[in-house]
This record gives structure tokens, sequence and C-alpha cells, in this order.
């Protein structure tokens, strides 16, 4: 087990967590067999108006790095340096990410990456992928997955093997454990949805800024759009369901376009479908997903957004779940079998998933709503001085959780509840004072007081 050389496993789901999952196990000599329910996306035309493209960060890249396949996907990525904020005025402003070069995220097409990783895990003889076989469920008691092939509409069982589910948000493994009352599952789902639009190129180079990721907030609610290779940007708006200010009351062409004009006027010449797309396209769900256990036994782990989806507001669903699969993969150095390993992992990875959970659910607040608030312009300027003079005791949230790999969701959540505490106590308010900015000597012996080195 500490290599896994010459064991057998299922994977359930072969998209991005999977696909890489597969790459890492096959690395260490284990027999993989992935299960998928679509099409093979690389003979397939990808669903259009959902989840186009996703940001990579420093956690993603990591393990994409372990698993020796990050080459490949540098040409697929878009560094964004930091959020281009439109206010309803036209007026646009660039707040930077990070203070250093290399703190910056990356908008890849997620098409693309799903593709290559599959044929990366598929350089590997001992790697086999099945597409179009539907997952009805699995008995753990009885050590058996059920699939169903979309072609011939046989059923079929095998034994889990064990299996790893990376089947997604809306996984049927998670389904069919709580539907046999085998897993607890809870779903947070938001009371906002999502819409997918596309920015195209004018005359061939990018309608907007193309290293930015561009947010249009507006308390409550946001549009924002990142950019593709081919110079086009996804648009994505985040509305509320219900209500007169939601999606329920744009159920007209002239409703669309009459809510674009008055709230993102600057986007409108920019969204030529916009009426055509917005009805074509699908309204998506966003929500969190706990669930309890994630392993059963040897025989089965939950792993990525089939144990733990979020919502996309800190760009980190991905990097999560890609994160799962480097410690997965790092952890088989130190266990014997798989009931020890997936116990393990468990217990490793479910106090930093919660974290990013939480802090998804916050970021969402602070994109839509305060980006344009001065209170928030000034403390981050304040959080960025302190993190130059104290590098090694206070960095922002946000670069702990993008930036940072070396420091776990868990300690960014508890170390970023004390910083903001001390910004607090530190923000010199507007005016005058806001020029001097903090007392030096009270700002260092509070950090030094509350905040431990970063190991």
């Amino acid at each position: 087990m500490r290599t896994a050389a010459g064991t057998t496993v299922n994977i359930i789901g072969a998209g991005l967590a999977g696909a890489l999952l597969a790459v890492l196990l096959a690395r260490r000599g284990s027999a993989v067999t992935l299960y998928e329910r679509r099409p093979d996306p690389r003979q397939s035309v990808p669903e259009r108006g959902r989840s186009i493209n996703l940001a990579l960060a420093a956690r993603g890249i990591r393990a994409l790095e372990r698993a020796g396949v990050m080459q490949r996907v540098w040409p697929l990525a878009i560094a964004m340096r930091g959020r281009m904020v439109h206010e309803r005025s036209g007026a646009s402003s660039l707040q930077p990410y990070g203070q250093r070069e290399h703190e910056v995220i990356y908008s890849v097409g997620r098409a693309d990456l799903n593709r290559m990783l599959i044929e990366e895990a598929l350089r590997h003889a001992n790697v086999a992928v099945h597409f179009n076989q539907q997952c009805l469920g699995v008995d753990v008691d009885r050590n058996r997955l059920r699939l169903r092939d979309a072609a011939s509409r046989r059923e079929y069982e095998l034994e889990l093997a064990p299996a790893i589910a990376t089947d997604g948000a809306g996984s049927a493994v998670r389904s069919s454990l709580a539907a046999a009352g085998r897993a607890t599952v809870r779903e947070q789902w938001l009371d906002h949805d999502y819409k997918e639009l596309t920015v195209p190129p004018l005359g061939g180079a990018p309608a907007l800024e193309p290293y930015a990721l561009h947010i249009w907030p507006r308390g409550g609610f946001m549009l924002i759009a990142l950019p593709n290779t081919d110079a086009s940007f996804t648009a994505t708006l985040f509305l509320a369901r219900a209500g007169s200010a939601g999606f329920a009351a744009l159920d007209t062409a002239a409703a669309v376009v009459k809510f674009f004009g008055e709230q993102f006027p600057d986007a409108v010449p920019l969204l030529p479908r916009l009426a055509g797309e917005f009805a074509e396209h699908p309204q998506g769900q966003l929500g969190t997903v706990h669930t309890a256990p994630w392993h059963f036994g040897g025989k089965l782990l939950l792993l990525g957004d089939a144990a733990h989806a979020i919502v996309p507001f800190h760009g980190q669903g991905m990097n999560a779940a890609f994160e799962d699969c480097r410690v997965l993969d790092e952890l088989l150095d130190g266990y014997d079998d798989w009931e020890t390993l997936f116990a393990g992992f468990e217990r490793a990875r479910r106090p930093n998933t919660e974290a990013i959970a939480q802090m998804a659910l916050e970021n969402y607040v602070e994109m839509r709503d305060t980006v344009l608030d001065a209170r928030f312009v000034r403390l981050k300027g304040l959080a960025m001085m302190l993190e130059r003079r104290f590098p090694d005791r206070f960095i922002p949230r946000y670069s702990m959780v993008m930036f940072h790999p070396e420091i776990p969701y868990a300690e960014a959540l508890r170390r970023g509840a004390v910083q903001a505490r001390l910004l607090d106590e530190l923000d010199p308010g507007e005016g005058a004072r806001a020029a001097t900015g903090p007392d030096p000597t009270r700002a260092e012996r509070l950090i030094r007081e509350r905040l431990s080195p970063i190991a």
C-alpha cells in the first residue's frame, strides 16, 4: 500500500479531479479504470452555458506539478492579476490580488483542461476510461458498483475494488449512499442562481482588459467576466432566484435588456447575443454540500465535489479538489491498507474543506457588496502594508488561500479572523489620519503578540 503498485482502483467520474487522480495513481503503478457518464470530451462538443472556465491558483498548480502535467496546462491559462471593478458610472479600477509578481490566478477553460488530463491519464498503459457509463449507485455491504451503458442500456455490476467517487456536486454515488442511510448529506442552497453569457472578441481582440477578472458589483448581485484563450470572455450573472430584482422577473427579452441597461450599461455593448443567450443557457444553482462520512471501510471514498462541493466565489472548488488528489497521493506513503488510508484522508481534509466552504460564502458578500466600499479599499491597503512589514506573520487571508498552498485552509480561516480584528483596531479611518497610517510601534506590538511566525 505504501507504493500502491499493482493495486486496482475504480474511479467513478472522469472530470477534472477523477482524471488528475488517475494520473497520480497510475504514476505509482496502480491499475486504474475510470467510469464517466458523459461522452468522451475529446470527441464531443462541451455543454455551453454552464461552468465554462475556472480559476486556477497555487493549490491546484501544486497538485498538477506533482502529477507532472503543469507544462501542458500553461498554454491553456491566462493570468489574471486582479479584479477590474466596474462602477455604474462606467469608471473602472484594478484591485490587485497580491503585491508580488507571482501572485496571480489563472483563467482556464474547463473542457480544454479536462481533455488534457484524460489524455495524460491514457498515456499510462495501466489506465482505462469508459465513457457513457452512468453510475446507478453503490452497495458497500455487497461491495458492488452498479452502472448502465448509455448505448446498449445494459445494466451491470462490478466490485468496488476499491472505488473513489469523483462524480461531482451532483454525485450519484453520494445520493445512493444517502438513500440507503449510509451517509448524511446536507445541501445548503443559496437563494441566488447564475447564468453564463459570452463577450465575443472585437475585431479579433479582447473587448476587455484580458489580464483581469472583471466584476460589476451591485450590492446583492453581480456580473463577472473571465478571459478565454480565444480572446472572448465568459460572463456570469449571479442574481437572486425570486423577487422583483431576481431571475424570476427576467422572463422576457425586453425585461432582460432593460435590467442590463439599468445595472450594467457599459457591459451591454459587449454582449451582442444577450437576450438570445439568456433564453438559451441554463440557469444554474449554487450550493454547499456537507457529507458524513466520506469513506466506507476500505471499499469507497468520496473525493472533491462529491464529498464537499462549495460555491464558486473564492475560485477554490477545482483547487480544493486538486488538493484532495495531492493529499491522497502523499498519504499513500504512510498507510498499509485502503481503510486506514481513507480514514486518514478524511481526518486530514475535513477541517480544511469546511473552512474553504465558509470562506467561499463570505467572499460572495465581499465581491458583490464591499469591493467598492471605501473602508474595504482602505483596509485592503493596510493589510498589504502590514504584509510588507511583517511577511513572516501577516499575510492577507485572500493571499493565504490563493497563493500559499503550504498554509491549510483551516489555518487561513483562523489567522484571517485574528488579522481582521487587528485591522479593525489599527484602521486609521478617513481624513488626515488615513494618510499617516497606523502607529507603527503599536502595530508591531499587536502583531507580535497575536500572530506567531508562519512555518
